[in-house]
């Protein structure tokens, strides 16, 4: 349950940092909004490190599908577009995936 958390997290920063240099090269905000996406970024890498695995690729791939539902719903919270139905079922086929990899991890190593 911790390592979830831990996902959650690092989809918020990695979201926010991606979407601070968004705003800033495709919308034309300040560049300083980039100095706190390059903040945010470091953040998520820092906090990424802390989910309980001996692999960091199985933590990256496990960590894949709970990115895709995060940046759906920030795709509806924060850029007020309602994910499509194909969005919601991709979405769910990505975390039942990253269920798979977290649930059987510590029974493989």
């Amino acid at each position: 349950m911790r390592n979830l958390g831990l996902f959650a997290l690092a989809a918020v920063f990695e979201i926010a940092g991606c979407f601070a240099f968004w705003l800033w090269l495709r919308r034309g905000v300040s560049p300083f909004v980039a100095v706190l996406g390059i903040v945010s970024l470091i953040a998520f890498a820092v906090v990424l490190t802390r989910v309980d695995s001996a692999f960091a690729g199985r933590a990256y791939a496990a960590y894949g599908g709970i990115y895709i539902a995060a940046s759906l719903t920030w795709l509806w919270l924060a850029e007020g577009q309602r994910p499509t139905l194909t969005d919601l079922i991709g979405a769910g086929i990505a975390i039942v995936g990253a269920l798979v990899i977290i649930s059987f991890a510590s029974k493989t190593h």
